[in-house]
């Protein structure tokens, strides 16, 4: 800072306190200025979360039917892998599983658990149906007596990113909710999540737990809104319990 010559002229105690008085002028009003641009950026991440925050509380607070409600759903969940085919054995994907799962029976909605799924579902028939045969998914829900089924696949791609020269993966969640004629009533996803490393499933679990309250509230708007209520027709072992 250059100080005005007239402080040469003064007793040299009196032009240093001037000096210093400007000094600390000069300083508060930087701090005055930084102060204002923080506080813009502040209010402005406020009110984007304000907002995120409120479009899942109206979502959420969409009306459901009991109907609904009393309908069960087969969460399952796979990966995209980068030779193109689809890993879904659902033992990797328990926090993925729990994080949504648990949303949704919050929901009051009613799905079953790992266990369940594995016990009366064939990995053959969970792998048919993330390879585009419809007729797998119809078998699976059937013979587990579940009236929709909601798809989980989580999608990367590995990157280097260009200015700190480090190896990148961009993950993708995304759901879709079908009835048992395979047609689609809701999706939602987590999209964009950026990972250092090449950990997919651990970045996946990441994204969703951070994304989670929007991906379940737009599946329950959706299938509230869009679900049509019908029984699903016996399988095997619905039979079985007949005779």
């Amino acid at each position: 800072m250059l100080v005005p010559s007239i402080y040469f002229r003064m007793p040299m105690k009196t032009g240093f306190l001037l000096a210093v008085a400007f000094l600390a002028l000069g300083c508060a009003g930087a701090g005055h200025a930084q102060g204002f641009k923080f506080s813009q950026e502040d209010n402005s991440g406020k009110a984007k979360e304000e907002a995120r925050q409120q479009a899942i509380a109206e979502r959420l607070s969409t009306p459901c039917r009991d109907q609904l409600k009393d309908k069960k759903i087969m969460l399952i969940i796979g990966e995209q892998q980068s030779g193109g085919g689809i890993q879904a054995n659902q033992d990797n994907y328990g926090p993925h599983f729990q994080v949504i799962n648990q949303r949704l029976r919050a929901l009051g909605l009613k799905t079953y658990t790992p266990e369940e799924i594995k016990k009366q579902i064939a990995q053959a028939e969970i792998d048919a149906y993330f390879k585009g045969n419809p007729d797998a998914a119809l078998s699976a829900s059937r013979r587990l007596g579940a009236s929709f089924v909601l798809r989980g696949l989580i999608t990367a791609q590995a990157s280097v990113n260009p200015v700190i020269r480090v190896n990148e993966v961009t993950v993708n969640m995304g759901f879709s909710l079908a009835d048992s004629s395979g047609s689609i009533i809701a999706d939602a996803g987590a999209q964009g999540g950026v990972f250092s490393g090449s950990d997919v499933r651990s970045a996946a679990a990441r994204l969703i737990n951070e994304r989670a309250d929007e991906v379940v509230s737009k599946l329950y708007s959706d299938y509230c809104n869009n679900a049509q209520i019908s029984e699903p027709k016996a399988g095997r072992s619905d039979a079985n319990r007949k005779k």
